[in-house]
């Protein structure tokens, strides 16, 4: 199976501008998560609007593409900058990843995770989940998935999903495994095409979240489970916390 992960990177970020170049114990933010892409990828590019940034990536020897600066979501930036790298190189890929650029303590056995859901031939579009545990607090705070039993997701929430009718707020982790979203996504490429072709839907633009417009379309998209969380950096606390963690050396380094 051949993999291309694809890194949006925009420069302006409406609460930490710049972030893809913090600096983090001596790489800007984009290099960390390119690097560790690479480690299961052979085959990564990054997709931005911004010169800034493309030159950072081509000075520590990435692959980079210029796109659009009119791009409303992450997903329409992968498909302009696969296009291109497609055209420019004729190279033709089974799966295309779209990996966010701000969380670089991402762990590569999440792409692993993400790549089996592609096994399955009828898979069009995946993505990741991680598990809540028992004696967690749950809070309104990142994204909520519920799915089926084989796996296909239900639907995505800002809200905390499902409502345990029986058990007190504070008691629900006890009485049933809620799973939050990871915002990795995988697509075969007619998927990518045909999703960012798709007008915005009232329950993606209700809740913010642009997966729900496929499934308002009635597609499908495959979950795979992961136990790894991530922190996205999208505040100079989550800078801080995150450069904290490095120098401890609490995750791999790559």
């Amino acid at each position: 199976m051949k993999i291309l992960g694809i890194i949006p990177a925009r420069y302006a970020s409406t609460r930490l501008e710049g972030k893809p170049l913090v600096d983090l114990c001596g790489k800007p933010m984009i290099q960390h998560v390119y690097e560790r892409v690479k480690t299961k990828l052979d085959h990564v590019l990054v997709a931005t609007d911004d010169k800034r940034i493309f030159d950072t990536v081509q000075n520590f020897g990435g692959k980079v593409v210029m796109t659009s600066e009119n791009h409303n979501t992450g997903t329409n930036r992968c498909l302009e900058a696969y296009q291109k790298y497609a055209q420019a190189t004729g190279e033709i890929f089974d799966v295309i990843i779209n990996i966010q650029g701000d969380e670089p303590l991402l762990e590569p056995e999440q792409i692993e995770t993400l790549t089996r859901c592609f096994d399955t031939a009828d898979t069009e579009m995946a993505t990741l989940v991680i598990p809540s545990n028992p004696t967690e607090k749950l809070s309104q705070t990142g994204v909520f998935v519920v799915f089926d039993k084989y796996c296909n997701a239900l639907y995505f929430s800002r809200s905390v999903i499902p409502y345990v009718r029986d058990a007190k707020p504070g008691e629900w982790s006890s009485h049933h495994t809620f799973y939050r979203h990871v915002g990795m996504y995988g697509f075969r490429p007619k998927a990518l095409e045909a999703f960012a072709n798709l007008q915005q839907t009232s329950l993606e633009k209700a809740e913010s979240l642009e997966q729900n417009r496929w499934l308002e379309n009635g597609k499908k998209i495959r979950v795979g489970i992961t136990t790894h969380e991530t922190i996205p950096v999208d505040t100079k606390e989550d800078v801080a916390l995150v450069r904290m963690i490095m120098k401890k050396k609490t995750v791999n380094n790559y």
